[in-house]
């Protein structure tokens, strides 16, 4: 790789692209965002711009204008959203429920069962898909296709809390917070027993099981995986079952759920990581069928994006936006409250 060649990092979510180019030795003095034209592929003149205005670019660390002339042996970085590959998305008609919008950007409380953007199996009936469908200009990276306004997302089992880009400049300005971590993310989660601690941090690299791609592990030793941190509080101890606040400081593929599973406490109906067997109480008689019962009333893991905190792309003013637990949520909690109330 040549010092100019652009070198990829992936970022957390495998949303946005990360580079780091270094000028070479002969480099001529060249505004930055030529200069960037001319090195990032497929990155359009205004998704560069919009990028340097976000703060998103730097030049050997420090934020720099547009018109910084680079030098040889300048070390530029860049966090942008990703450029699209996926094919053309077909919008519909699906209802959605927005909690927040204004010029720049939208508030989505999603459903459990709904998938953020089109993929393999699921190339209909997504988030993604309505959006298209309620919003015209959503910005997209290039070419009208890809994740329109996508700046971070949830899995297809987790209800709650999305911030949605109706500009490029507000998708730039967003994506450099979660890049930068400075986005406030709270989860709340029912998991199998009950911590010895009712207040912690979990501390380990997630990465891809080498046994299934689908799941993620975790690597205390740092040897693998990206570096993780999820802060917890039990709010509600229900013997068998806990309810927990989570707080994000990063925000790894399955963070939460991999992370509750390595202290040995897996998210409820979590198949994927085998919460949805009764892992604490008897598996038989009423016990059983109560159990039942709950996993019935959820299409997988108990998790729910419950507030999201960030930095407006315009006015600059903290905004902080908070939902309820989903009806069916918050009645598998009530169906434990009453269970271990009357045994």
């Amino acid at each position: 790789m040549s010092p100019t060649d652009p070198e990829i990092i992936s970022d957390e979510d495998d949303l946005f692209e990360h580079y780091r180019i270094v000028a070479d030795k002969g480099q001529g003095a060249i505004r930055l965002d030529k200069y960037l034209n001319l090195h990032v592929a497929n990155a359009s003149r205004t998704k560069i711009q919009n990028g340097i205005e976000a703060e998103a670019v730097k030049v050997n660390g420090n934020i720099t204008k547009a018109s910084y002339k680079v030098k040889p042996f300048d070390v530029i970085t860049l966090s942008l959203p990703e450029p699209p590959r996926d094919t053309e998305i077909l919008p519909e008609n699906i209802a959605l429920d927005i909690i927040y919008e204004d010029d720049v950007l939208l508030l989505v409380n999603k459903p459990a069962g709904m998938v953020v953007h089109p993929a393999f199996g699921n190339w209909t009936g997504t988030l993604i898909n309505a959006l298209v469908y309620h919003f015209q200009s959503l910005p997209t990276g290039r070419n009208g296709e890809g994740r329109p306004g996508l700046v971070h997302r949830i899995d297809k089992d987790t209800s709650g809390l999305l911030v949605i880009a109706k500009t490029e400049f507000a998708m730039s300005f967003l994506a450099k917070q979660f890049f930068d971590h400075s986005i406030e993310r709270t989860y709340h989660t029912l998991i199998w027993g009950e911590p010895k601690l009712e207040r912690g941090t979990i501390i380990g690299n997630v990465g891809r099981s080498a046994k299934d791609r689908r799941v993620m592990d975790v690597f205390e030793d740092g040897s693998q995986g990206k570096h993780a941190v999820t802060h917890y509080e039990v709010i509600r101890s229900l013997r068998y079952v806990s309810l927990v606040k989570c707080n994000l400081e990063t925000g790894r593929t399955h963070q939460i759920r991999a992370h509750m599973k390595h202290i040995g406490h897996p998210i409820f109906n979590d198949p994927t990581y085998g919460g949805d067997k009764i892992l604490r109480g008897i598996s038989n008689g009423s016990y059983k069928t109560m159990v039942e019962n709950c996993f019935s009333l959820l299409p997988g893991q108990a998790l729910h994006a419950k507030s999201l905190g960030f930095v407006h792309p315009t006015t600059r003013e903290w905004m902080q936006f908070d939902t309820e637990l989903p009806p069916n949520f918050q009645s598998i909690i009530e169906k434990w409250d009453s269970y271990v109330k009357y045994q």
